[in-house]
């Protein structure tokens, strides 16, 4: 059962390393995250309200990994990532490279714990990631 926590994912950088390869351990990050959280996308693939994440997904995951990731719900935003994150919500965020301004909104929101942020060039990030994330 699913928590009420919801879990906001970035795709590049993320889902998809600088190389626009897999990285490793991403199908264990997205079934933990599928189990344990109410998933949307925050990336500039769903930016204006459009969700082209799938669509971007599909070129570099296979077609059992997009049916899964077609739980993921998209968000809406223009111009800070934090336009779309209920920040009265318990939340995560998978995020590779965060403005300035929207550490600045975490921050002000007492929310700056929630950002995760993944540096894919390190060694197991994602299992790190997921390690961290079931001690949450």
């Amino acid at each position: 059962m699913r928590s009420s926590v919801k879990a906001y994912i970035d795709i590049d950088g993320v889902l998809l390393t600088k190389e626009m390869t897999v990285p490793h351990q991403a199908e264990l990050l997205i079934d933990f995250l599928l189990a344990n959280y109410d998933c949307y996308w925050l990336t500039t693939h769903c930016r204006g309200g459009e969700n082209k994440a799938l669509l971007y997904l599909s070129q570099f995951y296979s077609s059992d990994q997009i049916s899964k990731l077609s739980q993921v719900l998209p968000t809406n935003w223009l111009t800070l990532k934090t336009e779309a994150i209920d920040l009265n919500s318990d939340f995560i965020w998978l995020e590779d490279y965060p403005f300035e301004a929207e550490k600045l909104v975490l921050r002000k929101a007492g929310k700056e714990s929630c950002l995760i942020e993944i540096k894919l060039d390190r060694e197991n990030e994602l299992n790190r990631v997921v390690r961290t994330l079931r001690l949450h």
